[in-house]
């Protein structure tokens, strides 16, 4: 059966095609279009089932009300939350949203934004890897809206919205050294970007502020976790004396649970733990992990806000917002600060 168009609808009804267009994109109001022919073209195109082209519709109007969603992994528990909030705020207005996960690798990047810019999407939202300033800002350039979280670039300027991992980690490493813990460990990946340099930061500065020695390992972030628990366990072996560690990341975290279970290593008797980013499984552990927790709700709240302000020309051209969002920190066992 051939597909009906708005041009098939206005012979059928004879009336013109504008009119058909005006009603089909809820503009009869405005275009004084009597209610009596809009129910008729509605009951028509219910009655043949008539779906409007969204190529077509695009074309005229320059909008898909497609949104780009750019994360490093799709199924990291915090991505994912964080997705499922902007998918639904945007879907409240009038937007769907296109998912895809970069694994923080520069090439697949670039191709995901061209394919982006292919499909027309009218707004991005994305956690960047370093080394696709020049993509970012070609689009940027191009009129595109761009929102960065969780992370930014350095040198380009757009909207973002991030914690503040800095403090988060400074005050989390001074809550240790309060309990009197005085060798305190930080295990993070090696990573430039920029969120993963002010969690490094922090807790050096909180260090170095007491005068104590820095315990730092930074490992190759690896699918396979037995490249991250290896590392880990071979950390805690060359350094003994500590008495507390303080982890960069969920996958950092999780991973060096597991490293404690190979050496019997006991939470806390041995060593008291601090996780960045809060789940499941700190909560479940025995003894339960305290953690700092990054408050999705506010954050993806955020973000989504600052896209469909760009989106319905509510922001002036050339003015930036950054959002930090502090995060909390959730008391448990493992920790002595209960």
């Amino acid at each position: 059966m051939k597909k009906l168009s708005i041009a098939d609808i206005a012979r059928e009804l004879n009336i013109s095609k504008t009119t058909v267009s005006f009603i089909l994109n809820k503009r009869a109001e405005e275009k004084r279009i009597s209610p009596q022919l809009v129910e008729r073209v509605e009951a028509f195109i219910k009655e043949v089932g008539y779906k409007p082209n969204p190529i077509a519709k695009s074309l005229r109007t320059g909008k898909t009300n497609i949104i780009g969603l750019m994360v490093e992994n799709i199924a990291d528990p915090f991505f994912a939350a964080v997705a499922r909030h902007v998918e639904n705020k945007a879907y409240q207005n009038g937007y769907k949203i296109l998912y895809c996960s970069t694994d923080n690798n520069t090439e697949k990047t670039k191709e995901l934004l061209d394919m982006f810019r292919e499909r027309n999407v009218d707004g991005c939202i994305i956690a960047p890897p370093v080394g696709v300033e020049a993509e970012i800002t070609s689009l940027l350039d191009s009129g595109m809206p761009v929102v960065f979280f969780d992370r930014h670039l350095e040198g380009i300027q757009t909207d973002q919205v991030e914690v503040n991992n800095y403090e988060s980690t400074f005050e989390a490493t001074r809550l240790l050294i309060a309990e009197s813990y005085r060798d305190i460990g930080f295990i993070t990946f090696s990573s430039t970007q920029t969120q993963m340099q002010g969690r490094l930061a922090g807790y050096r500065a909180a260090v170095g502020a007491a005068g104590l020695k820095q315990y730092i390992l930074e490992i190759n972030f690896d699918q396979d976790e037995r490249r991250i628990i290896q590392p880990i366990v071979d950390f805690l072996r060359q350094h003994k004396k500590m008495d507390a560690i303080l982890f960069s990341a969920i996958q950092a975290g999780t991973n060096g649970l597991k490293a404690f279970q190979q050496l019997g290593i006991r939470v806390p008797d041995d060593l008291a733990v601090i996780a960045f980013d809060d789940c499941d499984l700190f909560e479940l552990y025995n003894p339960s992990i305290t953690a700092i927790y990054q408050p999705i709700d506010k954050i993806a709240e955020a973000t989504i806000d600052l896209l469909l302000k760009r989106l319905k020309k509510k922001t002036p051209v050339g003015e930036f917002k950054k959002i930090v969002i502090p995060t909390g920190l959730t008391l448990r066992n493992s920790s002595g600060l209960v």
